[in-house]
């Protein structure tokens, strides 16, 4: 099992990893196996794939692996990101409950508190035009009474960070 990556410490990468890197970074094939149609690409198997991510994660290598919703497109007309205080003692069960309901996409902790005291962060998308009943309803459900509501009125960026470029150097003697 390779060893966990230690802070300051630069990663050796094979030409493999960083191929799969490199195709992660980006928009994955929406198929109902993916890594199928990755692996396809570079000769590997989709288990081939899975295990590759797996061992990147377990090393500290890739430390998170998700999807970007547009919303716009599958008809979320609304959103808002909800900031929330709650007391430290509550923050895990009120996350959970606020994390499990449909209109959330993210629920996480913010440290230290965004002005000292909103601690829990939610993003929220709606079809509907009434945000304020929605998070209410929201609020009710997690039994919290201390929210702000930041809605946008425009999307500047959705987009991955891009940490290995098309062309790939290959001067780290890996594989």
């Amino acid at each position: 099992m390779p060893k966990t990556m230690k802070k300051g410490e630069t990663a050796v990468l094979t030409s493999e990893e960083k191929k799969i890197l490199q195709a992660l970074q980006g928009d994955i094939p929406v198929t109902s196996r993916p890594f199928a149609a990755l692996g396809k690409e570079m000769n590997l198997s989709d288990d081939d794939v899975v295990r590759i991510i797996r061992q990147l994660q377990d090393r500290g290598i890739l430390r998170k692996f998700g999807a970007i919703l547009r919303h716009r497109q599958v008809g979320f007309t609304q959103n808002a990101m909800v900031v929330w205080a709650v007391p430290e003692r509550l923050i895990e069960s009120a996350g959970e409950r606020l994390a499990s309901l449909p209109e959330v996409s993210h629920c996480y902790e913010r440290t230290p508190p965004f002005e000292g005291k909103y601690n829990l962060f939610t993003m929220v998308h709606l079809k509907t035009a009434d945000i304020p009943s929605s998070i209410r309803r929201m609020a009710e459900a997690a039994n919290l009474d201390d929210y702000q509501i930041l809605t946008s009125d425009r999307e500047y960026k959705k987009s991955s960070m891009t940490y290995f470029p098309a062309e790939i150097p290959e001067k780290d003697g890996g594989e």
